[in-house]
């Protein structure tokens, strides 16, 4: 199977291409740069599988929750593929992709995915040992996070700012067993299982109207209503 993912829903780039067992992965801490790096990046790990973009199968990518601007620059790349070569796009969950290793390793440890969504807030979703959600993705307050943790004698905490949430919990939280805190790890693996998963299951690709999920409003918006 060809195929094309990418996580540009934080600070941290990740693009992977595949040709059947051929898999290739570069990773751009480069911030708010994205728009920069995103094409040429896109080019360059097809062209280390020795994939054109016609030749894919699909593509896939993080539609959110995370940066407004990464999920924008990545769904718009996605589907302009789409629109010149019929290359179904799969939007993931980002939340569901961070906490994706920890879950299909069914140790039967719930699984505390979260993003650091500033204001004292983070994105974040609870996920029990048989993937199913103890805690819907939500922009939830710090506090409110700290006190759910308590409901877990053992928790996985993950996600790219896991190590900042994990302080907060250990600080006020005595009894849950925090028993892994990754901060920085490769989604290739889990970007490709989830998005072929959906496949397999004949799940319907992003449509035209469909656009990143935002949990919050932007900043733009949020003075506008102000206005």
């Amino acid at each position: 199977m060809k195929a094309l993912v990418i996580d540009g829903a934080t600070q941290r780039l990740t693009i992977a291409a595949k040709n059947d067992d051929k898999i290739f992965t570069a990773i751009y801490d480069i911030g708010m740069k994205q728009s920069e790096t995103l094409i040429p990046a896109i080019d360059f790990a097809l062209s280390k599988v020795d994939v054109n973009k016609s030749e894919l199968d699909y593509t896939a990518l993080c539609v959110g929750p995370g940066s407004f601007t990464g999920l924008r620059l990545t769904i718009s790349a996605l589907k302009a593929i789409e629109l010149a070569f019929n290359v179904p796009v799969y939007g993931l969950s980002t939340l569901e992709i961070y906490a994706y290793p920890f879950v299909a390793a069914n140790n039967n440890i719930p699984v505390l995915s979260a993003i650091d969504a500033n204001k004292d807030k983070f994105y974040a979703a609870i996920y029990n040992s048989s993937a199913e959600i103890s805690l819907e993705e939500g922009d939830y307050e710090t506090e409110f996070l700290v006190k759910k943790t308590e409901e877990f004698d053992t928790l996985v905490i993950t996600g790219p700012d896991s190590l900042k949430l994990k302080a907060e919990v250990m600080a006020s939280n005595k009894t849950t067993r925090i028993i892994s805190a990754i901060s920085n790890f490769n989604t290739t693996e889990a970007l490709f299982a989830v998005a072929e998963k959906k496949l397999a299951a004949k799940i319907q690709p992003l449509q035209d109207y469909d656009g990143p999920v935002y949990l919050r409003a932007s900043e733009a918006e949020i003075k506008h209503n102000q206005n």
